[in-house]
């Protein structure tokens, strides 16, 4: 049935096996971030059994409460709602956390439920998401300070969330800033952090320059272990499997049209007003997927001679004139995933998941 996700599980092995000894030979300890593929059983599996890998991460409750099969411990990375804290202390063994009125509540609710939720304080290094500031020191103390009174919460570790929204490339600069605010509470309240989680898969290239700062233990990996890609620079890791995953999506529509609409341009199904290159007359083919499945701009035609031209909520157009292939109705196109992509497509209910092992 298509559209089809094809989901080769031996790609995805062995992509773990290479990013887990890239990270754990470094020092620190992984998170495997599973919300990218909304925790889907098989592959959950295959993280489940390799003994290095420590923690499941996600940022969906739901998806930590399928992985109670599991003896790893389960990390929240969206920051906790009030309004969900009976279910995070129920199904994740450690939140990520940055206002002080969600960790009293995280702390009631844990003295209910007889445990001992651990959390991680986020500070934020300048990349403008959540966490508390890294020059206020005042404020990092005092949140600090009513933390470590609460009797059910235990301040595991600092965190830092670097690249995913301001775009801040994880660097040996800023990320010393965050090893520096650990070592001046340790000294300040005589503790010792469990953990300091010095952000995602784009401070992987620190390792690979042997640059990451001494202090930082843990990393958190989604998009490296399943897309073989360095968030950072975007760059491809070596030795690992880009196509871990392949969409396809059969042609229902294949004739020769202009490329520019006929008629005044007004906005599109999203409110977008569009812009066309004149190619001229193109052989144009329409397939049975659109922008409710799948992020056009996060996909690569396998056949690197389509062109995607654009999409509505439920048809994809591709210029297929230069190709090689004669394609005809019914033929299948299959592409490689980015990270939108793949978050699409594991999303979307319309698409069929096929599995090789």
């Amino acid at each position: 049935m298509y559209p089809r996700l094809l989901i080769d599980l031996n790609k995805i092995e062995h992509n773990l096996e290479i990013i887990t000894d890239k990270v754990t030979n470094a020092g620190c300890s992984i998170m495997i971030v599973t919300k990218v593929v909304c925790a889907d059983e098989k592959i959950a599996r295959i993280v489940d059994k390799n003994e290095k890998v420590e923690f499941f991460a996600d940022s969906r409750i739901e998806n930590l409460e399928s992985y109670q099969y599991s003896n790893k411990q389960k990390v929240l990375l969206r920051l906790p709602m009030i309004s969900d804290v009976e279910r995070v202390v129920k199904y994740s063994d450690i939140s990520l956390n940055s206002e002080l009125e969600i960790i009293k509540c995280l702390n009631i609710e844990a003295k209910k439920q007889n445990k001992t939720h651990k959390i991680i304080l986020m500070i934020d290094l300048g990349d403008l998401r959540e966490g508390l500031y890294y020059t206020d020191k005042k404020e990092i103390f005092r949140t600090v300070e009513e933390i470590i009174k609460l009797e059910s919460i235990e301040l595991y570790g600092l965190g830092v969330n670097l690249s995913c929204y301001g775009a801040v490339i994880p660097q040996v600069d800023n990320l010393n800033v965050l090893v520096g605010i650990a070592q001046e509470i340790e000294d300040k309240f005589n503790m010792k952090f469990k953990m300091i989680s010095g952000g995602n898969s784009s401070s992987l290239y620190l390792i690979d320059k042997k640059l990451l700062p001494r202090g930082i233990s843990n990393l958190r990996i989604g998009e490296a272990f399943f897309l073989a890609n360095e968030t950072a620079y975007s760059n491809k890791i070596e030795n690992m499997h880009d196509d871990t995953l392949i969409l396809q999506a059969e042609i229902i529509e294949l004739k020769e049209k202009p490329s520019i609409p006929v008629g005044e341009i007004g906005v599109d199904a999203f409110g977008k007003k569009p812009h066309y290159e004149d190619r001229g007359i193109i052989k144009r083919a329409i397939l049975a997927i659109g922008k409710q499945d799948i992020d056009i701009e996060s996909i690569v035609p396998l056949d690197c001679d389509i062109d995607v031209l654009g999409a509505s909520s439920d048809h994809m157009i591709l210029d297929v004139s230069k190709s090689k292939t004669q394609y005809k109705l019914g033929d299948i196109i299959s592409f490689k995933l980015g990270y939108m992509g793949t978050l699409r497509a594991f999303t979307s209910k319309y698409i069929d998941k096929q599995y090789i092992d």
